[in-house]
């Protein structure tokens, strides 16, 4: 019990850290595209065109990754313990 207990714990506290960091990104993407694309374009030899989608890709499987990687198994983990909690204080056992 006190295995899933730290793997829950592992799954919502790596939640929140990867929001923080989708955050900090969403918030640096926005306050330095226009500098960061006249910077990428002349870099890279693309265009503006080219570069929008590869940056909506990464925010989208961002939130992929922390939507279904992390918060759904930290949150079905909590929903298991707690459920197991309930059960041993009220004496109940698990049918075998």
């Amino acid at each position: 019990m006190e295995a899933v207990r730290i793997l829950r714990n592992i799954f919502l506290r790596t939640f929140v850290v990867a929001v923080g960091f989708g955050v900090v990104f969403a918030i640096a993407t926005f306050v330095a595209w226009d500098a960061g694309m006249s910077l990428v374009t002349s870099h890279f030899h693309t265009d503006a065109a080219t570069v929008t989608p590869i940056a909506l890709q990464f925010f989208s499987q961002l939130r992929f990754l922390v939507w279904f990687g992390l918060l759904t198994p930290g949150l079905a983990l909590h929903w298991t313990l707690k459920a197991e909690e309930k059960r041993a204080r009220l004496g109940e056992r698990r049918p075998v």
